[in-house]
C-alpha cells in the first residue's frame, strides 16, 4: 500500500533555458560559478517546502564536474547534514553515492556522522555510476563494467563490516584492511570504525538498472533495498518480479512491490494536452543529456554520439516522447489521471509503498515548486500517509 511520498533533485540549474531538441546542445552548455552554486539554494528551498507539504524523502543525487548544470551536487551527505538543520522532519536520502569515487572507510564515516548529528535524518543509498568523467576521473573503473562492479562489491562488503563490527578487518583483490604496519609497539590487525552510526542495521538504497542476476543476488544478499525509476511499466513489473524471487532464495518472502520505490518524471496540469505540451522540452532535454551516455534506446537521428557501451540495453525508455508516454515511463496528466495511475500501482503491487515524482532536468524553478506543491495537494490525500522508518 503506498503511503510514501518522495522526489528527486539532482541539482539542475539549467532553469529552463534553451531546453528541447531545437534549444541549447547539450555539450554547448558551460554555466559560470555563481550559477552552478544556486543548486544548493534550490535544494534549501525545495526541502523546506517539501517540509511543509508533507513528503517524507528528499532524494539527492552525487555527481562531480558538470559544469553543463544539470547534475551539480558533489557531496549529498553534506548538504543533507545542512539541510536538516533547517527543516524539521523530512529525510535526506542519498540516491546515491558512487561507491567507485569513495573509499570505502571515508564514505563509512561520513554517513555515520551524518546519521548522529541529524539524528537518523539521512537514508544511506550506493551505486555504480554512470559518467566516464566522473568514475574514471577518481581513479576508478567505468568503461570496465565488470571491474566495476567487482570493486564495488568489495567496496559495500567492507562497509558492512565497519558498520556493524566493533572491530574488522578485511583482506580483498583492492583492499587490505588494516595495513599489516606497526603502531604504538603492537602489530596491526583490526581496525574500529570511529564512529559506527548510531542506528543499526543501517537501511541501504540502491538503483536498479539492469536486474542483471548477479545485482539482483547482491542486493537480496545484503538485504538492500531498490528504487525504480523512469522505467517503462513492462520492463519496472520484470525487476519487481525479479526483486521478490531474488529476496525469496535467500528466504526473505516479500509481498510484491516490498522493499522497493517506484519514481516517475511526471508533469500536471488542468488537461491532459496541457501537462504533455509543457513536459515535452523538459523529455527532449532529458534525451539530450543521457542518450549519449548509453541510458536511454534512442534513434539515430536525435543523437550520433552513444555511450560507451553504445545503447542501454536496460533502460526501457525511449528517444520518443509518445512511446515514453505509452509505457509510463514518463507521465503527464491532470491529478485525476495520477491518482488512477498511482491506484493502479497499489492494487498490482501490494508491498510498495514509497512514491518518488520528481520534475524533469530542465524545469524552471517556478515549475519544479509548482508541480510538487500541487503534487502534494491534490494526489497525496488520496492515500493513506505514514511517515518512512
Amino acid at each position: 500500500m503506498i503511503k510514501s511520498f518522495s522526489t528527486v533533485f539532482v541539482g539542475s540549474v539549467l532553469d529552463g533555458d534553451g531546453t528541447g531538441f531545437e534549444g541549447t546542445p547539450a555539450n554547448d552548455r558551460w554555466y559560470p560559478n555563481d550559477r552552478l552554486i544556486q543548486s544548493f539554494d534550490d535544494s534549501m528551498n525545495l526541502a523546506q517546502l517539501m517540509d511543509k507539504l508533507g513528503y517524507d524523502v528528499f532524494w539527492m543525487a552525487e555527481h562531480h564536474f558538470q559544469r553543463e548544470g544539470y547534475e551539480t551536487l558533489p557531496n549529498v551527505l553534506m548538504l543533507g547534514l545542512w539541510l536538516a538543520q533547517h527543516t524539521e522532519r523530512i529525510k535526506f536520502g542519498c540516491g546515491f553515492n558512487i561507491l567507485p569515487m569513495w573509499h570505502p572507510l571515508r564514505l563509512a564515516e561520513d554517513f555515520a556522522m551524518a546519521d548522529i548529528l541529524t539524528q537518523g535524518r539521512v537514508i544511506f543509498g550506493v551505486g555504480r555510476g554512470y559518467h566516464t568523467r566522473e568514475v574514471e576521473t577518481f581513479g576508478a573503473p567505468m568503461l570496465d563494467a565488470d571491474a566495476n562492479r567487482e570493486l564495488f562489491e568489495e567496496q559495500f562488503d567492507i562497509i558492512v563490516k565497519a558498520f556493524n563490527e566493533e572491530s574488522f578487518s578485511h583482506q580483498g583483490k583492492h583492499y587490505t584492511i588494516p595495513p599489516e604496519v606497526p603502531y604504538r609497539g603492537y602489530q596491526l590487525e583490526d581496525i574500529t570504525l570511529v564512529p559506527r552510526p548510531a542506528r543499526r542495521p543501517v537501511e541501504v538504497w540502491q538503483p536498479i538498472v539492469s536486474g542483471s542476476p548477479r545485482g539482483m543476488d547482491f542486493m537480496a544478499r545484503h538485504g538492500i533495498k531498490g528504487m525504480v525509476v523512469g522505467t517503462g511499466l513492462e520492463h519496472a513489473d520484470s525487476v519487481i518480479r525479479q526483486y521478490q524471487e531474488a529476496n525469496a532464495r535467500r528466504g526473505r518472502q516479500l509481498e510484491l512491490g516490498e522493499g522497493l520505490a517506484f519514481g516517475v518524471w511526471f508533469y500536471m496540469d488542468d488537461s491532459r494536452e496541457k501537462a504533455r505540451k509543457a513536459l515535452r522540452p523538459l523529455f527532449e532535454e532529458h534525451v539530450k543529456f543521457a542518450a549519449p551516455l548509453g541510458m536511454l534506446r534512442y534513434n539515430a537521428n536525435q543523437m550520433e554520439v552513444m555511450g560507451p557501451d553504445g545503447a542501454s540495453r536496460h533502460i526501457a525508455a525511449s528517444g520518443s516522447f509518445d512511446e515514453v508516454l505509452d509505457t509510463r515511463a514518463w507521465f503527464g496528466g491532470t491529478s485525476e489521471d495520477v491518482i488512477s495511475f498511482l491506484k493502479e500501482l497499489e492494487e498490482k503491487y501490494p508491498g510498495l509503498e514509497q512514491i518518488l515524482v520528481s520534475s524533469p532536468m530542465g524545469s524552471t524553478r517556478a515549475q519544479f515548486t509548482e508541480q510538487i506543491t500541487r503534487f502534494a495537494e491534490e494526489v497525496m490525500p488520496a492515500f493513506q500517509r505514514a511517515k518512512v522508518g
